[in-house]
């Protein structure tokens, strides 16, 4: 990985722990700030064996400035801390039974970020034996770059019971994510999560 990839896998474990109850959201309806690629919310619905109960929340404009007012706070630019965060949203996934996420269905959502041209880092800690029917939490990570900026930061997170998709929008660099650990649902630093470009054809 070509760019400052230290500082850039410390900045994945930062979103790639987050979780829905520790922080508290309103229901709003989809942001357009926040945009993966097509066809991914239909794809992450049939992602599993089973039905889901499933709950979209996105932070409305209030949230989003109090977390710009945060950045301000740690030192950021007031004009740079109002573009670094434009867009936070998560939806979760909870089935009744232990899913089973089908590889061809998942290889589909990796090849529509792929081609989108989005960056993919997995936690290299994952066993192959864990991927579709899993034990531990798989973590796969997408970074969408204009420039040296990160733009979006997807996160999706698979466990046995619950799925959390998590989606960061605006002008980001690692720092701001730094900034942000540990609030609005962008947890601290997950010791445990080692992440790294994913394979290829992964």
């Amino acid at each position: 990985m070509h760019l400052s990839a230290r500082l850039q896998a410390f900045t994945v474990a930062l979103v790639a722990t987050a979780t829905l109850s520790s922080v508290a959201m309103r229901a709003q309806p989809a942001s357009p700030g926040v945009s993966a690629p097509p066809g991914i919310a239909n794809s992450l619905t049939n992602l599993a064996d089973q039905p889901a109960t499933h709950t979209g929340v996105v932070f409305d404009r209030s949230m989003i400035q109090m977390a710009q007012g945060m950045l301000q706070q740690t030192g950021m630019d007031a004009d740079r801390a109002a573009a670094a965060l434009t867009s936070i949203s998560f939806d979760s996934y909870r089935y009744r039974e232990p899913a089973f996420y089908t590889p061809e269905t998942m290889a589909g959502i990796v090849s529509s970020f792929r081609r989108a041209g989005w960056k993919h880092l997995v936690n290299s800690n994952q066993t192959t034996g864990n991927e579709a029917q899993p034990i531990t939490m798989i973590t796969d990570l997408w970074l969408h770059f204009s420039g040296t900026s990160i733009d979006h930061v997807t996160v999706l997170m698979r466990g046995p019971k619950d799925m959390n998709f998590v989606q960061v929008a605006g002008d980001l660099r690692p720092l701001d994510l730094i900034h942000l650990s540990g609030h609005f649902g962008i947890p601290k630093v997950d010791p445990n999560a080692v992440m790294v470009p994913a394979p290829d054809g992964r």
